[in-house]
C-alpha cells in the first residue's frame, strides 16, 4: 500500500507460467486477473499500513518513545522471509519486481524506524522527563498519525498532504504554556518529519506518475449467486450475471475489500473466483487467545505478537478462495478480528 502505484510492475512482469495458474474457467476477464502469489507479497506492504496504525493508537495515550520501532522492524523482514518462503514452496512465479519494491520500502522504513527509536529514546525521553503529561504537540502528533492510517487505507501514502500538517502544527497548537521543554521538543520532531515526508513525497509522486500507470482500485470477483439487494456506501457493482445463476461483481480494492467481502458474506453469498484466482487467499486475524476448533482447519503461516497490546497476536491464515465468505461471516462468533484480507 505504501507505494501502490507499483503494483503495475508486479503486473509486467509475472511470467507465462503465473498467468497458467488462474483459473481455466474463470469468468474475470484477463486485464481484472492478479496472480496468486500476490496475495503473500502484499503483506509486507501492507505491514506498513499495519504498523502505523498500531502506532496511532499507542500515542494518544504514551509518549513515542516507548513505542517498539526495533520491533516492528524485524516484524517487516520475518514475515517477508515467511511469504517468500510459501512462495517457494508453492512454486509460484517468482514476480521480481513485487520482491524489488517489498525491499525498497522496507528497507526505507527499517531505516526510519531506527532514525526515529534512536531519536525518541535519546532526546525525546529526555524531554518527557520534564514534562507532567502529554502536551498540545504531543496530542496534535497522535491525530495526525491517526489521520495518515485513515488516508494511506484507500490512497498512496505519497499523497497525504504533510505541508498542510506542518503548517496546522505551527497555527492549531499554542507556542508557550506548560512543559515547554516537551513542547518546543515535540515541535521540533514533528516539523522535522512533516517537512521531510513532504518533499520525499512529491518526489515519490513525480516518479511514479512518470514511470507506472494507475492501479486499479477494483477487484473482481464471481459470487455463487444475485444479491437480493447491493449494501448502500460500499462501492459494490454489478458487471454481468452468468448463465448458471453466478454474478460477476467488482469490489473496491484494499481495505474497503474486506468491508465489503464481509458483509456479502453476511447477506449468505459466497465469493468463488477473486481476481482469476480460486486457490487461495491470504487473511490477517487478531485473537487473544489459541484459534478455535472450528479454524485449525486453515493453515497457519505465520504469527506475530502485536507489540503494543500484551496477549494479542496476528495470525496470518491461508484460506480457500471458497470457504473465504464461511470464514467472514463466522470469525466475529469465534473471537477473531478479521485485520485485512489480501486481495492480491
Amino acid at each position: 500500500m505504501k507505494i501502490r502505484a507499483l503494483n503495475t510492475l508486479a503486473a509486467l512482469v509475472f511470467s507465462i507460467a503465473g498467468c497458467a495458474a488462474f483459473a481455466a474457467e474463470s469468468p474475470v476477464a484477463p486485464d481484472q486477473r492478479r496472480a496468486v502469489e500476490q496475495t503473500f507479497l502484499t503483506y509486507p506492504e501492507w505491514f506498513l499500513v499495519h504498523s502505523p496504525a498500531e502506532y496511532a493508537n499507542y500515542v494518544v495515550s504514551h509518549p513515542a518513545h516507548g513505542f517498539p520501532f526495533i520491533g516492528h522492524s524485524g516484524q517487516i523482514w520475518s514475515s517477508y522471509g515467511a511469504v517468500t518462503r510459501e512462495q517457494i514452496r508453492a512454486k509460484y512465479p517468482p514476480n521480481i519486481g513485487y520482491h524489488v519494491m517489498i525491499c525498497v520500502i522496507a528497507t526505507s522504513t527499517t531505516v526510519e524506524y531506527a532514525l526515529r527509536w534512536a531519536y525518541e529514546n535519546t532526546i525525546g525521553r529526555v524531554s518527557w522527563a520534564t514534562a507532567s503529561a502529554l502536551t498540545h504537540e504531543d496530542r496534535y502528533g497522535a491525530a495526525v498519525a491517526q489521520d495518515y492510517v485513515d488516508f494511506i487505507r484507500r490512497d498512496p501514502w505519497y499523497l497525504y498532504n504533510f505541508a498542510a500538517k506542518l503548517k496546522g502544527l505551527w497555527t492549531t497548537t499554542p507556542a508557550f504554556g506548560k512543559d515547554m521543554i516537551r513542547k518546543w521538543e515535540r515541535r521540533y520532531a514533528l516539523t522535522t518529519e512533516y517537512a521531510i515526508k513532504a518533499v520525499y513525497g512529491k518526489l515519490i509522486e513525480w516518479a511514479t506518475h512518470a514511470a507506472y500507470e494507475e492501479a486499479l482500485m477494483t477487484t473482481r470477483v464471481v459470487a455463487d449467486r444475485m444479491p437480493e439487494k447491493l449494501p448502500d456506501g460500499l462501492d459494490i457493482k454489478v458487471v454481468k450475471k452468468l448463465d448458471d445463476g453466478r454474478v460477476v461483481l467488482d469490489l473496491p480494492r484494499y481495505y474497503k475489500f474486506r468491508v465489503a467481502a464481509t458483509d456479502l458474506a453476511n447477506r449468505g453469498l459466497s465469493l468463488t473466483d477473486i481476481a482469476g484466482n480460486t486457490s487461495v487467499i491470504l487473511v490477517t486475524v487478531w485473537t487473544d487467545g489459541a484459534l478455535s476448533h472450528s479454524f485449525l482447519r486453515h493453515r497457519v503461516l505465520f504469527e506475530q505478537p502485536l507489540l503494543t497490546v500484551p496477549g494479542r497476536k496476528r495470525i496470518a491464515l491461508v484460506i480457500p478462495v471458497a470457504e473465504l465468505s464461511d470464514f467472514l461471516r463466522t470469525a466475529e462468533r469465534q473471537s477473531l478480528t478479521v485485520e485485512h484480507v489480501y486481495d492480491y
